[in-house]
């Protein structure tokens, strides 16, 4: 009970402040433009799935390391009570990342709701969408959380790395995936491409997503090898596997410092 009510002072809290509803206007706004003129099959799918996997990652990293800054008197506050400090945690965690979460799902919901995409489209593929979403809004605000942790006292270099780490994740970790494969490409490297895309979550969400729509042309190199060593169902729940994985640790980590912080 006492975590519910943190994270419901933290959801008033950021309510007031407009700028997650501003988030979730975004996702609605280009949501809206992708099916307008993308149609209401998958190709409009693709497209959401696509500024998905740029934004969110981007936002949960950022706002995340920001966060404990922001509420540091607040959370001082709260450690001058009775209260467990894991109780704590969970309170401020899911006081973001409920919000974030609610702001994709809304966004990216309505448009498809009153386009017609639930009649049109997969379900499943549009389920796979929004849980993806929630997923990598959990992750990335956890990555957050932890890299804000890691560089409490120091708020340029958290925010630096929260940058540098989704930068490096989104853009330069396939340009090496691309460099190891033409400087490789003679060698047997199947399975260590394999294991490099087990280590992107980006890169996991986007094959899920390639996995589900079963376009091979767009799979790149890791996408085709995940088909070829687990096939679609196969490769979407190993790939779910690895992402649940990604989504544990680094709130295991954060937990601790937390823990072991003086605030």
């Amino acid at each position: 009970m006492k975590a519910l009510s943190i994270l419901k002072y933290q959801w008033k809290d950021l309510f007031r402040g407009k700028w997650i509803i501003g988030y979730g206007l975004i996702y609605l706004l280009m949501a809206d433009a992708m099916i307008r003129f993308g149609g209401t099959g998958s190709k409009a799918l693709l497209s959401i799935a696509n500024i998905m996997l740029l934004l969110i990652p981007l936002v949960g990293m950022i706002y995340g390391a920001l966060y404990l800054y922001q509420s540091r008197e607040f959370t001082e506050l709260l450690l001058a009570q009775p209260l467990d400090r894991k109780t704590l945690f969970w309170g401020l965690f899911g006081g973001l990342a409920a919000p974030l979460a609610l702001a994709f799902t809304l966004g990216v919901g309505l448009p498809m709701t009153y386009f017609g995409l639930f009649v049109s489209t997969s379900i499943r593929s549009i389920i796979l969408i929004l849980v993806l979403g929630n997923l990598l809004t959990v992750l990335f605000t956890g990555l957050g959380f932890w890299l804000g942790l890691r560089f409490f006292e120091d708020r340029i270099k958290g925010l630096g790395f929260a940058l540098v780490g989704w930068l490096f994740l989104a853009v330069i970790y396939d340009g090496l995936v691309l460099l190891a494969i033409f400087l490789l490409g003679d060698y047997p490297i199947e399975e260590p491409m394999l294991a490099m895309a087990m280590l992107n979550p980006i890169d996991l969400a986007r094959i899920t997503v390639l996995l589900e729509f079963d376009i091979q042309a767009l799979m790149g190199y890791t996408g085709a090898v995940f088909n070829r060593f687990f096939g679609s169902m196969m490769g979407i729940s190993v790939a779910a596997g690895c992402l649940m994985i990604w989504l544990g640790v680094p709130l295991w980590r954060s937990m601790r410092l937390f823990n072991k912080k003086d605030f």
